[in-house]
């Protein structure tokens, strides 16, 4: 079972480009929460986290994109970073069924530094870190989702 990604669009407004993607994931949105707003979620397919406090106005650094404040945080639903030269960051969790989440993401940023290409690469990363460990029958998973204790 994978998941899919839709085609992202790419819009310019004067110099702020915007990129928009729909990613549906066959997991729970708990699993995926985890995956979008926890520093191993995150690590494990999109980039290192070097500071994350999980609340409104809480300081966050994603190595890769930049530092700044959670500009909104809706636990299990919204998790929002603006990042200062990185632009604005939104991933938005809805129910797509009882086996699957659906990702609607927003990267708002000066110019075009990130591009379409690079996040669909970061959301295929996402969907792979996020699919079950394969096993064979009488197995036990040997490795834990992001953001799961063993």
């Amino acid at each position: 079972m994978s998941g899919s990604i839709e085609q992202g669009t790419s819009q310019m407004h004067g110099n702020t480009h915007i990129l928009h993607f729909l990613v549906r994931i066959p997991r729970s949105m708990e699993d995926v929460w985890s995956a979008v707003a926890t520093p191993e979620g995150l690590g494990g397919w999109c980039t290192a986290v070097d500071v994350l406090e999980p609340r409104l106005d809480g300081a966050v650094t994603l190595r890769d994109l930049g530092s700044g404040r959670i500009t909104a945080w809706d636990v299990d639903r919204v998790a929002e970073y603006t990042l200062g030269a990185g632009g604005r960051v939104r991933f938005h969790l809805e129910r797509g069924g009882d086996e699957e989440c659906v990702l609607r993401f927003t990267h708002e940023s000066q110019g075009e530094r990130e591009t379409e290409s690079a996040w669909r690469t970061r959301f295929e990363r996402m969907i792979a870190a996020l699919e079950p460990p394969q096993t064979l029958p009488g197995q036990e998973p040997t490795r834990p989702l992001p953001g799961q204790f063993t």
